[in-house]
């Protein structure tokens, strides 16, 4: 679950700055792989079946015929928004059939973040935390394999490559779990300023390492390295001991720093973390 120290505060319907839009922009005449993504991309509402009921998300994939890897996105706590549509936009145009759940259907439908929400007003702080609170591990892994089930079933999947999850505070755990949850098809976790990784209970995320078949990028905040600062080695020993390829790795930013719309949007970290992330897709998947 999200620490208590993520700070997002309000967030708002982000739009692509000036400048990234230049930076995008040139990418792509260039062909350089910093996450520049195509306008060709297809993007439609879908529903899918879970054991617990019907998950409202979003699909995207490159326009045309052709096959392409998949990857599973889990948000943060403030859910499927304007944010994560965009992020999952950018990945299609990097040529990858992406969904992105919104992980709370069983307690609410649609945008949860809407105007006005601010992470810090203890009564929408409470709100999506009950919302969080509603998922438990067993449900949070059905929804797994029933939203890897549910790419695998789109004709733009490739089913000879492996799947990629990529999560944010709460979804980094929830992105560990779902390499675990579904071992032969998750190739590649990206983790993103993920709350509890490593906790002391038996169902920590870090211990179900061993049952993944995946490689990994864990991106910390270093406010969360400070707040926990062994964690990053419990995961390190925990990666070298089941013999996974890793990278975990402290970010100069605050938790919260990949997502654009929080107040600690670090658009030039965001973009270093989401280079990495290309990068393990490419060797991954």
């Amino acid at each position: 679950m999200c620490d208590d120290d993520i700070h997002v505060g309000l967030v708002y319907d982000p739009k692509v700055s000036r400048r990234m839009f230049g930076v995008l922009t040139a990418a792509a005449a260039g062909g350089v792989a910093t996450g520049a993504y195509a306008a060709d991309v297809v993007e439609k509402d879908v529903e899918v079946k879970t054991a617990d009921g019907i998950a409202d998300s979003v699909l995207f994939h490159p326009a045309g015929k052709g096959t392409w890897p998949a990857v599973l996105i889990w948000t943060d706590i403030a859910g499927l928004r304007p944010a994560f549509r965009e992020m999952g936009r950018r990945l299609a145009g990097q040529g990858y059939v992406v969904l992105v759940p919104n992980p709370f259907y069983r307690s609410v439908k649609g945008v949860v973040a809407t105007p006005g929400f601010d992470f810090s007003n203890p009564t929408d702080r409470a709100r999506v935390m009950g919302y969080r609170g509603a998922m438990t591990n067993a449900g949070i892994d059905s929804d797994a394999q029933a939203y890897v089930a549910f790419l695998d079933a789109q004709p733009q999947t490739s089913k000879k490559k492996k799947v990629g999850v990529q999560g944010y505070c709460m979804g980094g755990p929830l992105s560990f779990r779902t390499a675990a949850a579904v071992p032969g098809r998750i190739g590649a976790v990206g983790s993103f300023h993920g709350g509890g990784l490593t906790t002391k209970n038996p169902d920590s995320p870090h211990l179900l390492i061993p049952k993944t078949n995946a490689g990994y990028l864990v991106a910390v905040a270093q406010n969360d390295d400070k707040a926990q600062p062994d964690s990053k080695d419990i995961l390190k020993a925990a990666f070298a001991e089941a013999k996974k390829t890793a990278t975990v790795e402290v970010y100069p930013a605050a938790h919260g720093w990949c997502v654009k719309g929080s107040q600690v949007y670090n658009e030039a970290e965001a973009e270093r973390a989401w280079a990495e992330l290309s990068k393990l897709y490419k060797a991954k998947l």
